[in-house]
């Protein structure tokens, strides 16, 4: 399949869900090569009081380490091989533009959980953020 972003990288998000993962399939086949895909994902800052840092026993170079190697092996396990992992720190949305501006991204492709009402205004929502905030076009995807 010719794809109308052949030199352009495309940045998928994914949060572990099934829904990710589709937007992910979606975007390989968006591309000519999976190299072109950078897969985020986004972790929580640490809060000082948490008992793993009070006692020492976490810390970001670890749970980056953790986060790559579970991703890759569900990569892997899904037939996804040669795909860029990114692992970052701070809140989803900023964290996932701004890593698409870094990279001059050609697309971002998410998936949106279709939260609504209280939930959804209580915690936002990440594709909207991701939406208002990209510098390039954004692909939301509700499976």
């Amino acid at each position: 399949m010719m794809s109308w972003l052949p030199r352009q990288a495309v940045v998928v998000p994914i949060d572990f869900s099934d829904d990710s993962f589709a937007s992910l399939a979606t975007a390989n086949e968006m591309v000519d090569d999976p190299t072109h895909l950078h897969v985020v994902y986004v972790l929580p800052h640490l809060e000082p009081m948490d008992p793993g840092v009070i006692w020492q026993t976490i810390n970001d170079a670890d749970r980056s380490a953790h986060a790559h190697k579970a991703l890759q092996e569900e990569l892997a396990s899904r037939g996804c091989e040669g795909m860029k992992i990114v692992i970052r720190f701070g809140n989803p949305g900023h964290e996932i533009a701004r890593y698409a501006k870094e990279i001059d991204a050609g697309l971002v492709v998410l998936a949106t959980h279709g939260q609504t009402g209280l939930k959804h205004l209580l915690l936002g929502s990440v594709a909207e953020r991701v939406v208002r905030l990209a510098h390039c076009p954004v692909l939301v995807l509700k499976h």
